[in-house]
């Protein structure tokens, strides 16, 4: 008999801040078998108990070891998990507290929290990675090659492999409002959308595009000129699967929430059956 498994992602862009605008409402009303959220900017000694525990699901925690209030994510499940691994075994990387991998047997899931490879405007992204301003992007290009020669290895083992979270690189045209104006700022880089187009390539399905090819909605907003009034967003949240995913017939589902707030992202989701 099939099971059916409900999954959500969210960058709640801080915990603390997105339980007072009513997260955890939403993360009831979501009845998901998996929750992943990103951007926690929490340490262990400000999580609290009702975080910890929130609707009696079990979590498990990532959090950044370089700054306070910085990055983290974590992943509530209602499945009983196999193995629970944080970070990819960098410390440049798992320092920041970006990733929570989690077996459950049927599959790997994998919250991660992509770099930002800053907001300034980029002219010329091979110089401008050379210099002071531009070692984030550098951080982040490393970060992606490094982290999907991991998940790669999961993958020659014969693993299937959910990536769920914030990647911050609208992929597409289709996947952002204004795609001209923003061709030169982190995120819409051609260098990032390359990154996203090897993942493509070497047979990742980016599963809300793949139900939904010609749909545009949005994951993401900046707090400024009123653009989730607007509907000025861009798409950066994913489910990233592996291909015998699709193959086994598993997908059923995948969505963008835009009616719940709380965050400058809103949560999307995945539905399988087993």
């Amino acid at each position: 008999m099939k099971k059916r498994i409900k999954l959500i992602s969210w960058n709640v862009n801080g915990l603390s801040a997105a339980m007072k605008k009513g997260f955890s409402e939403s993360f009831i009303s979501f009845n998901a078998d998996i929750v992943a959220i990103q951007e926690t900017k929490l340490q262990e000694s400000k999580l609290t108990e009702e975080m910890e525990s929130l609707d009696n699901y079990q979590s498990y925690w990532s959090f950044s070891r370089v700054k306070k209030g910085y990055s983290g994510v974590a992943t509530y499940t209602r499945i009983n998990p196999l193995d629970v691994r944080h970070g990819m075994g960098r410390p440049e990387y798992d320092d920041e507290g970006r990733i929570c991998e989690i077996d459950f047997g049927d599959f790997i899931f994998l919250n991660v929290y992509f770099p930002n490879g800053g907001d300034k405007k980029i002219d010329d992204a091979t110089a401008f990675m050379q210099t002071d301003d531009g070692k984030r992007l550098v951080y982040k290009q490393n970060f992606y090659r490094d982290f999907f020669d991991y998940a790669d290895a999961l993958r020659q083992a014969g693993r299937s492999l959910i990536i769920a979270g914030d990647y911050n690189i609208a992929h597409n045209e289709i996947d952002l409002k204004n795609a001209k104006a923003n061709e030169k700022y982190s995120g819409f880089l051609r260098i990032e959308r390359d990154c996203i187009d090897r993942i493509v390539n070497n047979g990742y399905v980016d599963t809300f595009r793949h139900l939904h090819p010609d749909t545009v909605k949005y994951s993401w907003w900046t707090y400024r000129f009123g653009a989730r009034s607007r509907n000025v967003g861009w798409r950066i949240d994913y489910f990233f699967v592996s291909p015998d995913i699709i193959e086994k017939g598993w997908l059923q589902d995948a969505f963008i929430d835009n009616g719940i707030m709380g965050s400058d992202h809103c949560p999307i989701g995945l539905v399988l059956e087993i």
